[in-house]
């Protein structure tokens, strides 16, 4: 037996789907962030203007107050000759003032460009992350169903961290290297143009490999993204499935399924490395040809007095000063490094754009639960449902072997309880889903007092409908907060009485902590009949006008199920009821009992009544009841082709 991750992305259509994800981010968050946007951008540029001072001031200092070759100028700093002192220890001085300006007043703008840039990034994490956990968890259940957890946490951690390290590092980097570069560029042009061409050489090969990056690049980002995804879903489901692993005695097993995704995850992430070290080295190289063109011909400029060949014919061929010939050097010297760092931001770029493709490809996934704008809440009055003609289908059933749920027609009066019973894969469990609206049918009504439940809100809806599953789940946190989530305002003493009404605060006041007591990760700390008894607590401490009850005490020993029976029969209490159960002696007291097969109601009736006609119901008694010897052949044949087809299309 093997088990095997898709090597595909699970997020691929979703990304296919997504039009420059990119220009969509800056376009929804970048305008309710422009404040920071603006700080940052700013502050970068006049911190680089001032950070480009020093090698130009220095350079004037040689050659017009150290060493006396030219006259005191700060050009090309637009300062008027009248503004500047005459003598040589004045303009000392000037020179000293403006440096110490240049280092001082860059820091105030660094730390207005930390702090503009840090707001921006933060804020837009924040907002993407929240608003896509928001849509990810109103999307209907069906996209779940080929999704892992892993892979979706991926996305509201990993991916969300990627964009705001390019959103803080990366852009703040975008426009300070360009200001630096460009400020550079431009000195260096206005100082000697001849010279600065020979410098900026460097620059249209830099672009052409950086291009070469990009197409290269960009695509072993998208596999990394995905491999991410693949380990953490992993690593999810065994943590979550420790005490199997170590039941089973699998430690091993596992451990090479980790292996296998970790690999997985090595080798994509691997790729990108060997192209990324390839590159930054190259870049720099490209980038040093310009320093070292730029020391060469500038020094031969100095030896000489001449510029070299077809140098010598412009406006700057004659001698290039020392100070001059020191301010191209030190400029070339930085110019080298942020060249190399327009690399690591394409870098960046493309690892924040895989990251916001599945990002926004997930936030623009339409929920398949249309509601109606005009929509009003749901009003119960006396709690009758209707299922009228109920055709469903799951997405990937239709067309493949017909609809799940066929023509499916019961009423439930105000009040009442009925039990929907059948084999595996029936489709009683979907009946209900549809009734919470989980899903849309695909023909037939379903009414609550009247009201066809597609023309109400979803909230109102669900809120007036309670449900106890089978799997009772809790959330990390204390028990008190458990039994009040979803009932966020209620009291202390209202809290007890549900749990008393529960028959759970006697275990409740129990515990080390009472009510205070955490319930551990998914109540791992409780036991599978306390954590039901918390689940019911919190469904009476809701009220709900309708109660769904799945398979609510299958999985308990028979003591604890009598102590959950009497909870649900006050839970049940004038509600309307709708209760699963494959242990028929719990529902056999309902007043009507809804017998499904194959997704089509077979027989409808009372517990009695079912039993009289000898049919399907009566059957599935006799199986419990222990009369297996007696049960008619067919029903027999029909059960192994029931569970072959169960087994084979994973329905419940």
């Amino acid at each position: 037996m093997s088990f095997s991750f898709d090597e595909d992305d699970p997020f691929e259509e979703q990304r296919e789907g997504t039009d420059n994800a990119m220009r969509q981010l800056f376009s929804e968050y970048g305008r309710e962030n422009w404040f920071s946007f603006a700080v940052g951008t700013v502050a970068s540029l006049l911190a680089r203007m001032l950070d480009l001072l020093p090698p130009l001031l220095l350079g004037i200092g040689i050659d017009s107050v150290f060493r006396g070759n030219q006259p005191f100028s700060l050009y090309p700093l637009p300062v008027p000759e009248a503004w500047l002192p005459t003598t040589q220890t004045a303009q000392f001085w000037v020179l000293v003032g403006l440096i110490s300006f240049a280092f001082f007043g860059g820091a105030i703008f660094h730390y207005g460009r930390n702090w503009g840039w840090n707001s921006f990034s933060q804020n837009i994490q924040h907002a993407v992350r929240t608003d896509t956990y928001d849509k990810m968890q109103r999307l209907n259940m069906d996209f779940f169903a080929d999704k892992q957890t892993g892979e979706m946490m991926s996305i509201l951690s990993n991916d969300v961290n990627r964009l705001e390290q390019f959103l803080n590092g990366g852009m703040n980097s975008v426009f300070r290297l360009s200001a630096m570069v460009l400020g550079i560029a431009a000195i260096m042009l206005v100082l000697n143009w001849q010279l600065a061409l020979i410098a900026l050489i460097p620059v249209p090969l830099v672009a052409l490999f950086t291009y070469y990056f990009i197409k290269r690049i960009q695509p072993k980002y998208a596999e990394v993204r995905s491999s991410v995804g693949q380990v953490n879903s992993r690593l999810e489901n065994n943590l979550g499935g420790i005490q199997v692993i170590k039941s089973t005695n699998t430690e091993s097993y596992e451990s090479d399924r980790v292996d296998d995704v970790s690999q997985a995850y090595y080798d994509a992430n691997w790729g990108a490395i060997r192209i990324r070290i390839k590159f930054f080295p190259m870049l720099q190289v490209i980038s040093g040809i310009g320093f070292v063109l730029t020391f060469v011909i500038g020094g031969y400029w100095v030896f000489t007095g001449t510029a070299p060949g077809p140098l010598s014919n412009g406006l700057n061929g004659g001698p290039l000063q020392v100070g001059t010939f020191t301010t191209f050097i030190l400029y070339t010297q930085r110019f080298i490094w942020p060249m190399a760092q327009f690399g690591e931001i394409i870098n960046m770029y493309q690892r924040a754009r895989a990251s916001a493709e599945r990002i926004f490809g997930l936030m623009n996934e339409p929920s398949r639960l249309a509601q109606d704008p005009d929509a009003t809440d749901l009003t119960v009055t006396e709690g009758r449902v209707e299922y009228d003609d109920v055709t469903f289908g799951y997405e990937s059933e239709r067309g493949e072997g017909g609809p799940t749920i066929e023509d499916v027609s019961f009423d439930v009066q105000g009040g009442e309880t009925i039990a929907l019973v059948g084999p595996t894969g029936a489709g009683k469990s979907t009946v209900l889903k549809l009734l919470l609206r989980m899903y849309d049918v695909d023909e037939g009504e379903i009414r609550v007092d009247g009201t066809d439940i597609d023309e109400v809100t979803l909230s109102s809806l669900r809120r007036a409908i309670g449900y106890v599953s089978q799997e009772s789940y809790l959330f990390y946190g204390t028990i008190k907060e458990n039994i009040a989530y979803g009932t966020f305002d209620a009291t202390d003493e209202e809290i007890i009485e549900a749990a008393k009404a529960a028959e759970a605060h006697e275990f409740i006041t129990n515990l080390p902590e009472g009510y205070e007591t955490m319930a551990g990760e998914r109540g791992v700390k409780l036991s599978g009949g306390q954590r039901q008894r918390i689940t019911i607590a919190r469904a009476i401490l809701s009220d709900p006008e309708v109660m769904i009850l799945d398979e609510a005490t299958s999985d308990v020993d028979t003591e604890t199920e009598m102590l959950i029976q009497r909870s649900l029969d006050r839970l049940t209490e004038e509600r309307t009821t709708f209760s699963i159960a494959h242990r028929l002696s719990t529902i056999k007291d309902a007043d009507q009992i809804v017998v499904l097969e194959n997704g089509r109601v077979r027989e409808h009736g009372t517990h009695e009544e079912l039993i009289e006609e000898n049919g399907l119901y009566a059957n599935l008694w006799a199986v419990q009841a222990g009369e297996i010897d007696e049960l008619p052949e067919e029903f027999i044949e029909r059960a192994t082709q029931r569970q072959a087809q169960t087994a084979e299309s994973g329905d419940d």
